[in-house]
């Protein structure tokens, strides 16, 4: 579900441009196979909804002023998920819950138009990290949206980063999710100080749910009116959440109902060590069901 403020926005607009919403720049495209919204705060896609379906992507209602982050889309973790910035003494390391991307401004470098779809390219207006560089790539067209986050260390000593691509999927209603594809995965559970259980069959939400799976496989998301592939790469962690009545200020009860997230990650269970001149790929793939 995207706002109708922005979705008026992107009515207007034919081809790409990149116009104000909410105090940020944003690239908009409007084109034959679907609809695409980026912010340059943090490289966020904002909405994304390909030819004669609806939005993809969920973004809360009441969306914060600068220099807060929007919550919805699909927010950048990195150069660290959550708090886990590692026990070092690296000024890299400071910093606020799930890293610097998401709360800085990135740049559109090159945008690629083709017959069937779109690749945009990313990266950030200035540095974020002593060693590491990241840029992002986004791919979309009236069957899948890709999203890549590509660390690489330029540096001249292995670093550890973890990351993840916080997607917020929009549903019609959070109860009546079902997610096929964690069947028999090892799970900690952040609600229960990260207890170790395992997934028995379907899973469904029922309340609260914070939980990092320790999985590469693709989940399937039903939501008992359309179902949503969610792929990933060179992750093997796939953290589920929702905060069900425990909400974020930004969050109104009656949209928290409409999302759910499923997150291509690496955490505390897969982190990424990258030596000098070594690269990473973090990606996430949304294809219909």
């Amino acid at each position: 579900m995207t706002p109708d403020s922005l979705v008026n926005l992107i009515a207007h607009v034919e081809g790409q441009q990149t116009a104000n919403w909410e105090g940020r720049d944003v690239a908009l495209f409007n084109m034959p196979w679907g609809e695409l919204a980026i912010s340059l705060q943090g490289a966020q896609v904002l909405h994304f909804r390909p030819a004669n379906d609806t939005g993809w992507l969920w973004i809360t209602p009441i969306p914060q002023p600068l220099p807060d982050v929007i919550r919805g889309g699909i927010p950048l973790c990195w150069p660290w998920f959550a708090d886990e910035r590692y026990a070092d003494e690296s000024p890299d390391r400071n910093g606020p819950f799930h890293g610097l991307a998401r709360q800085a401004a990135w740049r559109l470098d090159a945008v690629d138009e083709h017959a069937e779809g779109i690749e945009v390219h990313l990266s950030p207006a200035q540095s974020l990290h002593s060693q590491l560089t990241a840029r992002v790539v986004i791919q979309a067209n009236a069957q899948r949206l890709n999203v890549e986050l590509i660390s690489e260390n330029i540096g001249d000593a292995p670093v550890k980063t973890s990351g993840a691509l916080h997607t917020y999927l929009a549903v019609n209603d959070i109860h009546a999710c079902r997610l096929e594809g964690l069947a028999g995965a090892r799970y900690l559970d952040k609600l229960r100080d990260f207890a170790e259980s395992e997934q028995q069959g379907t899973l469904a939400i029922h309340g609260a749910i914070d939980r990092i799976y320790h999985s590469n496989e693709a989940v399937m998301l039903n939501d008992g009116v359309r179902s949503l592939r969610v792929a990933k790469q060179s992750s093997d962690s796939t953290v589920v959440w929702h905060p069900n009545t425990e909400l974020p200020s930004d969050t109104p009860a009656d949209a928290a109902r409409h999302f759910v997230c499923i997150e291509s990650a690496n955490t505390r269970l897969d982190p990424v060590w990258l030596v000098p001149g070594a690269q990473h790929l973090l990606g996430t793939t949304l294809s219909r069901g």
